[in-house]
């Protein structure tokens, strides 16, 4: 399957509360008896891991139709298109600037959105990745494709502390479960540190789109758990369903409060957003991550009519640099990538077309009758 093709199940939008919630990630740290964790993994290590895992994909029905993709072989815009659909992390594609570690792969392309990473931290981290809130289904698919690997593969496990890791937070379980929400309205009604610090006190946390290290941009969360240790697998991921649940209902309150309290300002700053992104000629990704925070919303509250979500979904991916330059067939100053988004911008919005504020509709002021 080309590379072009994978990895974008989860923009569909076909999920629970896929307004709110992008994604649901279901993601298991796993290591390899035999062989150095982490770090101290030597290049013979690595490689030995690595065709092992080779070895085993043909034998893993969950797999059934994948490849192995060393990440040495591609160039560079290609590494970095594998981490703009959240295929691979930042991780396992080393320090900046220079190549992937040599071992560093990704098995892609199995049963609905499942994927290996191959030598990150860990020797293996088994993902998932799902169209909104979906965190049980996740949970069971990711489950599944464990235990045929673990068939396959000796893991490493102690009979009192579980599965082991590079990383003392991941042992036990080895279960990473987080949930991408949209929560712009908690954000303009300043409840956001509110939510953020109670999730804190209940073994949560948050992080940017890109995961661990990453910035919040576009009132984008990414909320996961904490623990690993201790509880089981699917308490864990019980947990993270319950305050996500509970975070909805605290973004939708918020939507209401806005409607109540300032609607005319809320329609104007999202009316305002959607004419930059309809009309602009230049556009870097952080200001187009904040302008689609305000077109989201007003899509969700029907303020924008005409507008659905999974092209909005389709616009935060194939923005992003790499995608922008594998459409153009070639490298993009700077000034040249925010030219090409704003263009790609433009040309989406303009076939899915919100209904103006001057036509009538639902979320449209009445017409002036002096005009």
């Amino acid at each position: 399957m080309p590379l072009l093709d994978l990895g974008l199940n989860w923009l569909d939008a076909s999920g629970e509360h896929s307004g709110i919630v992008l994604s649901t990630r279901i993601r298991l740290a796993r290591n390899l008896q035999g062989h150095a964790f982490g770090p101290r993994a030597r290049v013979n290590d690595r490689a030995a891991i690595l065709e092992r895992v080779r070895g085993a994909v043909s034998r893993v029905p969950h797999l059934a139709g994948s490849q192995v993709q060393e990440l040495g072989e591609l160039d560079r815009r290609g590494v970095t298109l594998l981490l703009e659909r959240r295929l691979v992390s930042p991780d396992l594609l080393g320090e900046q600037g220079s190549k992937p570690l040599p071992g560093s792969a990704v098995v892609m392309g199995g049963d609905r959105g499942m994927s290996v990473m191959v030598n990150e931290e860990d020797h293996l981290r088994i993902q998932t990745l799902h169209s909104g809130l979906d965190l049980h289904e996740s949970w069971n698919q990711v489950d599944a494709l464990d235990e045929e690997m673990g068939r396959e593969l000796p893991y490493a496990y102690h009979h009192e502390f579980g599965f082991l890791t590079s990383c003392p937070t991941n042992v036990g379980t080895g279960l990473r479960a987080s949930v991408l929400l949209h929560l712009p309205a908690l954000v303009l009604t300043k409840e956001i540190g509110k939510v953020l610090q109670g999730l804190s006190q209940v073994g949560l946390t948050f992080r940017g789109l890109y995961g661990e290290g990453s910035e919040v941009v576009g009132n984008f969360f990414q909320l996961s758990n904490q623990t690993t240790l201790g509880k089981s697998e699917e308490d864990l991921v019980d947990h993270l369903d319950r305050m996500v649940r509970q975070v909805i209902q605290y973004e939708l309150h918020a939507r209401q409060v806005l409607m109540r309290d300032a609607a005319s300002v809320t329609e104007d700053k999202i009316w305002r957003a959607y004419g930059l992104l309809r009309y602009a000629r230049s556009l870097s990704f952080e200001e187009l991550m904040n302008l689609m925070s305000g077109v989201r919303l007003g899509a969700s509250l029907k303020l924008l009519p005409g507008l659905r979500v999974y092209p909005l979904n389709k616009i935060m991916i194939f923005t992003q640099p790499a995608h922008l330059e594998e459409a153009a067939g070639r490298d993009l100053s700077p000034a040249e990538g925010d030219a090409h988004r704003a263009a790609y911008v433009r040309r989406i919005l303009s076939t899915e077309g919100a209904v103006t504020p001057d036509e009538e509709g639902p979320g449209s002021p009445p017409s002036d009758p002096s005009g």
